[in-house]
């Protein structure tokens, strides 16, 4: 399983995380920031848990472009 966080309220709006994980980011619309895709939010974390591991290098490339850091991710 991995555990992926976004700390939304961080977000520059770069886009990367979109480029790098589709099926995961989006970009919004509304604000422009990135959206983590079915994820809940508690107190402006984001978490998404994801049962394949197939994800994590999709996962990884976004955490790594991302330039204020503010993905995460965890593999257990």
């Amino acid at each position: 399983m991995v555990i992926v966080t976004l700390q939304r309220n961080k977000c520059i709006g770069c886009n990367y995380c979109e480029e790098f994980a589709p099926e995961f980011f989006r970009m919004s619309k509304k604000d422009g920031k990135s959206v983590l895709l079915k994820s809940t939010d508690k107190k402006g974390f984001h978490t998404l848990k994801i049962p394949n591991h197939e994800a994590e290098e999709a996962i990884e490339k976004a955490a790594k472009a991302c330039p204020v850091k503010i993905i995460s991710h965890k593999t257990i």
